[in-house]
């Protein structure tokens, strides 16, 4: 691949001829070993992903000629070569569906069950026995941990748990169907069908992904919500379905008073989820993916991953650095796939490839944090969160806007109208890849968006959006100046009140339902939406089929480009505005922007604009090159995430209690840094001032359970300066029989906890 033009190979390294056009100054001359004061968009001045097979990867990675092979395992259960490192995420469930009206008894489907379940331990197969659907990769686990560890004891323990439930054939992927004779009916020679397969977890949460600028529900990445769509399909018990849709309404809607009953909530739906057999979770999979970890010249650093999608997230580009540079450099990635899906940001992007593109190139309001189950602020800041009880409401302003259903058309609120909650917004503004600026109305158009369409796939996917939107204010902008070095940088920030109709306890999580956003234009979301219209493509694959039009793709079907290039032209010469927007620009704004998208066009032959830090620099069949948006303007420059790049872990070394207080103690890991390698060394917490990691101390999370097995108390509390959580058990609890399980976490990472538990006995009882 050659170099960008004033850009070295060598360890001196230059600044883009871009930047310095752009008006940023005339700093001095850049090393490789002394980065700019701010430098726009993230560490790697090129991506190239390319489809590689496992065998060419495994190759490659050998050679240390690829720097990550991201989705799976290249070595297939070889021993690696060394210098890789690797990633470790949930993969996928291993399930087992009962098929057809002979599988109607409960009690012999969980028999069969519990037979191939004692079958797969025997096997000791690439799967981790788990017969629970909340795994130790939930954030969540924490508040299931007991009904997981007594799920297990009770399949081990069942008679026959251990025999191999007839003639079976296991693989390691894709759907096996089979003729299962439970133990119980092995006399009498009845056969039962049931189907043995793994879900990928990725697909399983891909038709709850929102379209065009957010990810998803707050509870994305909530085991709960998982088990609920792995297993809420198979249910056939009408009681159960109606108790699992009512607790499950509740869960998404608010319902509930605090932590303590809404983890009462989740614990149940969990049981009721799988009380009846239909489907049995029997395990899962974690995914491996590796890394060039090797010294300087081809090895990578800063890795941050998300739990659940590993390498395949935006946490990962947004860290990721060479190590022989500590600014820009040459990123090569392997993707197992070739891309197949449509490549357009409303009902495309769909595989793994098209993923960790638009992982790159877009840029959502807020991140799924990768090792937790909440969200990372990153283009919009939820500043404050104001919620009042259902009864009394929060009013609205009357000139707040809500899209009409149908048409998206923008229109007062009116007097009289209250919501839930308020969220404040700080929304960080920049210039799109075709150069125009975002405005408000950009934030507008996407808002209305997921009111007037009518494919399938993206309303289900905007649902939530248009059910808890109440209303939408602008209010000022501001202009926020920073300091780096020497120098001052101003950026334009859009305040904005978005309200309501139902409220989360947490802002982050709340603010990510309705984030006043857009990483596309809305020029080119206009266009999209017109070649829609007029019949001339389809957002999403299901659409595209079903009406018989392409699956709308803003860069490889030059059939559609072409149309997309006569509409452009239209609404040039006509300075359109679209319906919603009218009174917002007017003509000649609009001209402008169709001229700016006509310009881009020409010169990219392509029309996936964003404001992302990456754009599309070129494309094949079988992968493409993203170059960094190195724009003055882009808020977020390099190490704006590092604090999510080598998760560290937090251990119970003192659980101790004392006339009905309860003292936890830690010991946290520490990150040692030698050049360009790290270790992470496990030491005492001491807590006090002055001391190194005292000023990100770890959080102690707990959960007491009563002897009915219900949710007493649940609660979370930093560290204090002694080094120590103290716990008023006493004061909190009734007198009675309880067990806690305590977890604790550091930096956010609340995945794969040791828990520690220990049972209780309080006075009076």
């Amino acid at each position: 691949m050659t170099c960008p033009p004033g850009i070295a190979r060598g360890g001196q390294v230059f600044f883009l001829a871009a930047l310095l056009a752009a008006g940023v100054g005339t700093p001095a001359r850049a090393r490789a070993d002394h980065p700019l004061e701010y430098f726009p968009s993230f560490y790697p001045h090129e991506i190239r992903i390319q489809a590689l097979d496992p065998a060419a990867a495994s190759k490659l990675l050998a050679k240390h000629s690829l720097h990550a092979y991201v989705g799976g395992d290249p070595f297939a259960g070889r021993t690696p070569p060394s210098g890789l490192g690797h990633v470790d995420s949930l993969g996928s469930y291993l399930v087992l569906t009962f098929d057809g009206a002979a599988a109607s008894d409960r009690n012999s489907r969980c028999e069969g069950a519990r037979g191939l379940l004692g079958a797969l331990a025997a096997a000791k197969g690439e799967y981790v026995l788990h017969p629970y659907p909340v795994t130790p990769f939930h954030a969540d686990y924490l508040s299931h941990f007991d009904l997981a560890e007594a799920a297990r004891q009770r399949w081990e323990s069942a008679p026959g748990a251990s025999e191999p439930p007839g003639d079976m054939r296991l693989r390691a992927n894709g759907r096996l169907a089979m003729r299962l004779v439970p133990p119980a009916r092995r006399a009498t020679g009845r056969k039962w069908d049931a189907t043995l397969e793994e879900i990928d977890v990725q697909g399983l949460v891909a038709p709850a992904r929102a379209s065009v600028n957010w990810l998803g529900p707050p509870w994305l990445k909530e085991g709960w919500f998982h088990a609920y769509l792995l297993q809420a399909p198979t249910l056939t018990d009408v009681v159960a379905k109606r108790d699992v849709d009512a607790l499950y309404g509740r869960l998404v809607t608010g319902g509930y008073e605090g932590e303590t009953e809404r983890i009462g909530l989740e614990r149940k739906l969990v049981g009721l989820l799988g009380g009846g057999c239909e489907r049995v979770v029997l395990g899962y999979t974690a995914r491996r993916e590796y890394f060039n970890n090797s010294d300087y010249t081809e090895g990578i650093e800063n890795i941050g991953y998300d739990a659940h999608a590993g390498l395949n997230a935006p946490i990962f580009v947004r860290t990721v650095k060479l190590k022989d540079f500590l600014w820009n450099g040459w990123l090569r990635l392997g993707v197992e796939t070739r891309p197949r899906a449509a490549w357009n940001p409303m009902g495309g992007f769909t595989d793994a490839a098209g993923r960790l593109i638009w992982s790159t190139v877009g840029d959502p309001a807020e991140l799924p944090a990768p090792q937790s189950a909440t969200w990372v602020p990153a283009r919009v800041s939820p500043a404050a969160t104001t919620a009042e009880a259902a009864s009394k409401g929060l009013p609205i302003p009357p000139d707040a806007l809500l899209p009409e259903a149908g048409t998206g058309l923008l229109k007062p609120v009116g007097t009289g109208k209250t919501a839930r909650a308020k969220v404040l917004y700080r929304v960080r503004l920049s210039s799109f890849h075709d150069g125009t600026p975002m405005t408000a109305a950009d934030v507008l158009y996407a808002l209305g968006f997921a009111y007037r369409t009518q494919d399938r796939f993206v309303e289900g996917s905007t649902r939530l959006l248009r059910e808890w939107l109440a209303g939408v204010r602008m209010l000022q902008a501001e202009e926020e100046v920073r300091e780096f070095g020497e120098k001052k940088y101003t950026f334009q920030v859009q305040i904005t009140e978005v309200y309501l109709t139902r409220a989360l306890a947490d802002p982050l999580r709340l603010g990510s339902v309705a984030p006043p956003w857009s990483t596309l234009p809305w020029h080119v979301i206009a266009v999209m939406e017109e070649a829609v219209k007029r019949g001339r493509a389809a957002l999403s694959q299901d659409e595209a089929k079903r009406r018989g039009v392409p699956w709308l793709d803003l860069v490889r079907d030059q059939r559609v480009k072409g149309r997309l290039v006569a509409l452009v032209d239209e609404f040039a010469r006509n300075g359109y505005v679209p319906p919603s927007l009218k009174g917002l620009l007017t003509s000649d704004q609009a001209r402008a922007r169709w001229a700016a998208l006509k310009e881009f066009y020409a010169k990219n032959r392509h029309f996936l604009v964003t404001n992302g830090p990456y754009r599309l620099h070129q494309w094949a069949e079988d992968g493409v090159v993203l170059q960094a948006f190195r724009d003055p303007s882009y808020p977020l420059g390099i190490g704006a995430f590092d604090r999510y790049a080598t998760p560290r872990r937090a251990y119970v070394s003192k659980l101790e209690i004392r006339d009905g207080w309860l003292e936890i103690r830690a010991e946290v890991e520490k990150v040692f840094r030698f050049q360009r390698s790290y270790q992470l060394v496990r030491e005492p917490f001491r807590g006090q001032a002055g001391d190194g990691d005292a000023a990100d101390p770890p959080v102690c999370r707990y959960v007491v359970i009563g002897a009915d097995g219900s949710v007493a108390a649940t609660g979370r509390t930093p560290f204090g300066a002694d080094g120590a959580v103290r716990l008023d058990l006493k004061g909190a609890l009734k007198p009675g029989l309880y067990r806690i399980a305590v977890a604790l976490s550091l930096g956010g990472n609340e995945i794969n906890p040791e828990v520690k538990t220990m049972r209780l006995t309080l006075g009076g009882f």
